[in-house]
């Protein structure tokens, strides 16, 4: 029997200052800041800053920031040797989710190394993990995780393709970073939270929250968007089929949101440098294909698209390969969690919420040689 508490819809869990999401008069913020501000102004490094300590860096902070970061990047070798043992078949969040746990068992959490200092070696070196496995399995090449880019988006990138990015798909993925950051008590930090809230380590924080992200209803929604923009050649062909599928009650992933009501103030700004992505003849056809899909849904049903679905036409361009779009967004979301995680130590009370029990009534016992 259904009930408005259902998947703890409208109740308060917690409370956070980390962000707020949807807000009246408010919106999206990061510690205060409009995701706006953030998305247009701020490099990614800032933002992982500011979620992590609090406060937007001086010029000198981000410097030694950035500094600190690409000298922790390199994988341990037991790490590498791990990874050579998966093999190309496994679902890529599965791999992250073991890289994980394999470098919590090569660098234990201690007094010495706890908190942040974990928080930015997974931050730091979980792409490079992940782009190993799978240049050693797809190309057969061991690549070299030590690049010297500056930033997270051109390291990344750089990582994947295996060439230096070009300005323009460097800042896709600043931006796109940014926006994935953080987003309040979302399925994954929550659950990341409700494992930290047990004293556990760091690291199994950071697992539960990977498989709780590999979920499809979670992430994954813009590796299935593409599908759909993909499946449709013309803006008619895309209008009847998004026609069809709604009559059909089919379920269109990448529109409306659990808490967002009229929109996702993210989208507007993936939407608008995905269309700067799109040089080609067919880009732009593909990109049309989306806003008209956009139009229908919106004409027909009232409902929005969110961040998943022009990030899925986004990462395409760049040349994303379709499985590492939700990788993506734990390369980017590991600094929320991690904000979470450690504002939960800070002032933490085991989460155990009630349920609502819905069995039979008190039964009595019948012996086993008695029951027909």
């Amino acid at each position: 029997m259904g009930n408005k508490t259902e998947g703890l819809a409208g109740i308060r869990a917690g409370a956070s200052a980390i962000s707020t999401v949807g807000q009246a008069g408010v919106g999206l913020t990061y510690r205060g800041y409009s995701i706006e501000d953030l998305a247009y102004n701020a490099t990614f490094e800032e933002v992982a800053y500011l979620l992590f300590y609090a406060r937007l860096p001086t010029q000198i902070e981000l410097l030694t920031f950035q500094q600190s970061l690409v000298a922790s990047r390199g994988l341990p070798g037991a790490l590498k040797k791990a990874l050579q043992l998966i093999p190309i078949e496994a679902h890529p969040m599965d791999v992250l989710r073991s890289a994980c746990s394999i470098m919590g068992n090569l660098r234990l959490e201690t007094k010495e190394f706890a908190d942040l200092e974990v928080a930015k070696w997974l931050f730091v070196n979980l792409p490079g993990a992940l782009l190993y496995w799978y240049h050693f399995h797809a190309q057969g090449i061991e690549i070299n995780t030590e690049l010297e880019d500056p930033t997270m988006a051109g390291y990344i990138l750089h990582l994947l393709k295996q060439t230096e990015p070009t300005d323009t798909e460097v800042q896709l993925l600043n931006t796109s970073l940014i926006l994935y950051a953080e987003h309040e008590f979302n399925a994954s930090t929550f659950a990341a939270r409700v494992t930290a809230a047990t004293l556990s380590d760091f690291y199994s924080c950071i697992c539960t929250a990977i498989g709780t992200l590999r979920g499809p209803l979670h992430g994954g929604a813009n590796e299935v968007a593409l599908d759909l923009i993909i499946s449709y050649k013309t803006v008619d062909e895309a209008t009847a089929g998004i026609l069809s599928r709604l009559a059909n009650k089919s379920l269109i992933m990448g529109f409306g949101h659990r808490v967002y009501q009229t929109g996702d103030p993210r989208s507007p700004i993936i939407k608008a440098l995905a269309k700067n992505l799109a040089k080609t003849e067919e880009q732009r056809a593909l990109f049309e294909v989306a806003n008209t899909i956009e139009t229908c849904m919106w004409t027909e049903k009232r409902l929005f698209p969110n961040l998943d679905f022009y990030s899925a036409l986004a990462y395409h361009f760049c040349g994303v390969p379709k499985l590492l779009f939700t990788p993506l967004f734990v390369f980017s979301r590991i600094t929320g969690w991690g904000a979470h995680i450690l504002e939960q130590r800070n002032n933490n009370k085991l989460i155990r919420p009630l349920s609502e029990y819905t069995g039979p009534e008190k039964q009595t016992y019948v012996p086993i040689a008695q029951r027909s």
